[in-house]
Order: C-alpha cells, then structure tokens, then sequence
C-alpha cells in the first residue's frame, strides 16, 4: 500500500531546498531596529483596524470590507453569537443543540471572539466552557492503520465517546463525563535569581457517564484560540509555508519545522493543514462545520448527520430528536448560515500595533530577532491572490508563525498524534494581537491548555527545537527580559 504520509514528506522536503529564495523573501531580515519597518504597525495590511482598543478590538471587521460585505459580516456576527436549543423547538432556525456539546455557541468558547481559558476550578467549582479535552486511541486492527496511512483520518475517536469530550447534554441525555485539572507548581531560575513557579498539568476525565474510557485513551486539551486574521493566513501562499519547512534540520540551526499534510472534505484529497493546534485542518469552511459539529452539534453539508459526537454506544443519544428540516436542506445549519460564519471568520480584523517606535520595544524586537524566535514565529508574508476576495490579496501581514509543525519538547507534549502531526508537536500559533488578549478576555492565559498564566511562563515552557531560544531567555538580564515581554505586547 502506498503510504501518503511518507510521500509527503519527502515532497515537502524537495520544497523546502526548490523554496529557498523564497524562504528568504519571506522573511523579515532586517538588521535595523532603530526604527520601525515599513507597514509593520500595520499587521493586517489593509485589512488592519485602527479602531479604539477595547473589549471589541477583536470583534471589528477588516478595514477595507466593501459596505456590502460589512452587512454581510454582521449577519455572520449573529450566526457566531446564536444561541442554538435542543429540538424540537418552534424556533427552527435555531434548534438542533446537541445531542451532546460543549457550548451553545461559537462565542461561548471563542469570547469576544478572542480566547478561551482554563476553568476557575474543577466542576462543580466552575465549568470548562471555553476549553475541552480531545479524545482518540491508537489503531486497533489493520483496516484503523490503513485509514490513517491513506491521510483519509488524522486520529481514530475513542470508541465510546468520540472524537472530543462533551460536558454538556441536551434533557434526556446524559453529559460524558467532566475535564479534571490539577496542577503541580514547578519552579524555573532565572540568571539573575528571579524565580518563575510555572504550573504543569495533568488530565483526567471523571463522571464518565458510560463506562471507562478506552485503556489506551489519549487526551489532548484544547483552549479556544483568537478569530483575528483567518482568512489572511488562509491566503498565505502553500509555496511561503513550504519554504521555510527543514524538516531534517539541513540549516543545523535546531529548528526541524514541517508542514501537517490533511484530509480536505471538500476536494477529497490531502492538502496543506493550516488551522488549528496542530494544523488539522486545511480551510476555514471545514474549521468551522467541524466546530459545529463537534462543540455544539449542530450538522451542516459537511458533516450532515443531526446526532454530533454521539457513538453507538451512546443509544439515547442517537434516539435523540434533532433539528435536520427539509427546508433547511436537510441539516439544522444550511448554506446560507454557513456562507455569512465563512466570511465573518475570515474578516474578523486584527488591530494595529501600538508603541512600534518606542525604544523599548525596538530592543526587545531585536532580542526576539538575536535568540533566533523568529525561526518560527515568521515575522511577514505577503497573501495571494483571490478573486472573490480582493480586500485580502496582496497584503503585506505581519503574523508572526510559519504555520509548520515543531517538536516542543516533552513539556508541552501531548503524546497524541493528528495526522503527520506526532505527539511533541505543535503548529507555531501567530502572535499578531497577542498583547490584547488581558484587555478583550480580562485574562492572560496562553499556550493549547491555558497553563501559562502570562507570557514569560509561555516562554518558559519552550523546550524540544525551543530550547535554545528558551534559555536565551532564562540567561537574559532583568532589563533585556523586560524589553522583550515589551515588544509582544505591543503585537
């Protein structure tokens, strides 16, 4: 049998030596960090607002969106924020929550269309509403190792409960079970004697409603990601990406980073994985129907049956009414709603830069340079070009990711596995309005599973190709750490 996976691989890699000069014209190589560079307070281009930084500086739409499309991206607004209630309800339009979900919307996760946190406290202390536990096993016989050598799947869902743990139910219908966190406090020293007590995770899964979970479950946890800057990294050249991907480290500068290769629904063939924590997901229309249909179990054309996550095992679950109309194309989430998520998902705006020209912040863009982040977090790009949206085409953004896989060391692992994606790896996150994160969510909780409570701890949990970079860090005087921690801010 061909195996897709290995074949990939190697095609990256003849792109990554074909891409070289490219690799370097997307680069930002600048030597000079006495002043800002051109366009760099614009992260977005174009599309960047300059509006008034407060809790909606992430709800705003691209600045350059036709009038038209601004009415459009309103009523994308209120598909985002719908409240969905179990059928059957005389709202049609809006029934079909369930069988079992994590939230009733897009917004209850993504707040203020920014990011999710870990919960307060273990249920029935707090909810985990903006945060859920993805759940898969290892191949069990050789047709589950076949599908995923085919890159047809990128993970087989435990058996009983699924693909990702759902908290919540609809009446009649039992929750799964509920994400217990505990943290142990692990104490880092810096150079200069500060001390940094970073708090290290461990998951478990308790109330299981239907039995135990699989012996060999592998647990991920998920913190909702920001909206901002979608469908510019949507437009971001596949050619860019696979430039800048060495996976076997030929460039000896430790950084091995590599593309995720995944199945497109669409075009029934594998392709550049771009969204998601460990790019697992090829285009925004597929993130969002996926989203859908495994947070709040509503069913679109992609993924048309009306009982979400629900397993065999599951048989009230899958007796459960729901909210597939004929007038609604057979599905409780048509074309239409899907059209107008699409484009407010792809335009929700990141916000200009602030303090571009402040000393501090040029010292620290030149740290963030000399420690080598820029390896991955990739400062520029310049997007294609598309038709049907020429306010994104063309833009100088400003990023900062390489949208490639990179082992992160045993801290951060997961130990699961998601298409090519092994169980160290993680896609390099964009850093572009990082720093506004405490003004739109009123908290500073970062990395997949929210265990960084500011932004030196998520440094500090650099490890694997990071490591270098991360003890750069560790070694930096009090006023060079500082200067840094300045420039992400002003991201």
């Amino acid at each position: 049998m061909i195996n897709i996976r290995h074949i990939y691989l190697c095609l990256s890699v003849i792109f990554s030596c074909a891409g070289a000069a490219a690799n370097a014209a997307q680069q930002s190589t600048t030597t000079d960090f006495s002043r800002p560079e051109a366009g760099e307070q614009f992260p977005a281009g174009a599309a960047t607002h300059r509006k008034k930084l407060n809790q909606d500086a992430f709800s705003h739409p691209s600045a350059n969106l036709s009038f038209e499309q601004q009415l459009d991206f309103r009523v994308g607004n209120g598909v985002f924020k719908k409240i969905w209630v179990s059928s059957p309800s005389s709202t049609t339009a809006s029934d079909g929550l369930g069988p079992l979900f994590n939230a009733r919307s897009c917004q209850r996760c993504h707040l203020k269309d920014g990011r999710g946190h870990p919960p307060a406290g273990n249920w029935p202390e707090d909810h985990a509403t903006s945060m859920f536990l993805r759940l898969s096993i290892p191949p069990q016989n050789e047709a589950q190792k076949a599908l995923l050598a085919s890159g047809k799947a990128g993970v087989i869902p435990e058996p009983t409960y699924g693909g990702q743990l759902q908290d919540f139910a609809v009446q009649g219908v039992a929750a799964e079970g509920r994400m217990h966190i505990r943290y142990e406090e692990q104490p880092v020293t810096l150079a200069d004697g500060t001390v940094i007590n970073l708090r290290k995770p461990t998951y478990t899964v308790t109330d299981t409603a239907f039995g135990p979970l699989h012996p060999e479950t592998m647990l991920s946890p998920r913190v909702a990601p920001p909206m901002i800057g979608l469908g510019l990294l949507e437009l971001i050249p596949e050619q860019a990406i696979l430039a800048n991907a060495d996976p076997n480290d030929k460039n000896r500068d430790g950084i091995s980073g590599r593309p995720n290769q995944v199945w497109d629904l669409i075009t029934q063939q594998t392709t550049l994985g771009r969204f998601g924590y460990k790019a697992g997901n090829p285009n925004l229309q597929q993130q969002n129907s996926g989203a859908f249909n495994g947070d709040i179990g509503i069913s679109t054309a992609m993924f048309p049956s009306g009982y979400g996550d629900c397993t065999e095992q599951q048989p009230l679950c899958l007796k459960a009414p729901n909210g597939n109309s004929e007038h609604l194309e057979n599905v409780e989430a048509p074309s239409e709603m899907m059209k107008a998520l699409l484009l407010y998902t792809r335009n929700l705006a990141v916000p200009a830069r602030r303090n571009v020209a402040d000393a501090e912040v040029l010292a620290g863009k030149k740290l963030f340079y000399q420690t080598g982040c820029v390896a991955c977090h990739q400062p520029s790009y310049t997007t294609g070009h598309d038709p049907a949206q020429p306010h994104l085409s063309g833009q100088k953004i400003w990023p900062y990711t390489d949208l490639l896989l990179h082992d992160m060391g045993e801290g951060l692992a997961d130990n699961r596995p998601e298409f090519l994606a092994n169980g160290r790896e993680w896609k390099t996150p964009p850093l572009w309005g990082i720093g506004q994160t405490k003004t739109v969510n009123n908290h500073s909780f970062f990395l997949h599973d929210g265990r960084a409570r500011n932004l030196l701890e998520a440094i500090l949990w650099h490890g694997g190709e990071a490591q270098q970079q991360q003890q750069a860090v560790v070694n930096m005087s009090r006023s060079d750490r500082e200067h840094l921690l300045r420039f992400l801010e002003s991201l």
